[in-house]
């Protein structure tokens, strides 16, 4: 089971980035994780008549090591690593490590 998935919000724990939070935007393999606005870079693009796009230099985000992000906590603010937890029915709920709560549960 994936302990980090599309659409949560995590926490950066290192580099340039380090302290600023997003969004998941997608799962690139195993270990590599695209968050939206975190991790941005600028590409040189050439012009495509073809396709009609414009040269010059975009930004976009790249994927990061998913060890480097960790799961946003809302309850206490800061990032938080995420267990499994097995239900009485047999179904896997990812819980915070630090409180035990299910992950995306509203308060």
């Amino acid at each position: 089971m994936e302990k980090i998935r599309k659409g949560d919000e995590v926490i950066v724990l290192t580099g340039r980035d380090k302290n600023r939070r997003g969004t998941v935007v997608q799962r690139v393999d195993a270990d590599h994780v695209v968050v939206e606005g975190i991790n941005i870079v600028k590409k040189h693009t050439r012009p495509n008549p073809m396709l009609g796009t414009p040269g010059g230099i975009i930004e976009k985000s790249m994927p990061i090591h998913i060890s480097n992000v960790a799961i946003f906590n809302p309850a206490t603010g800061k990032g938080d690593r995420v267990g499994i937890k097995l239900e009485d029915d047999g179904r896997k709920v990812r819980v915070y490590r630090s409180s035990g709560e299910p992950v995306g549960a509203k308060a």
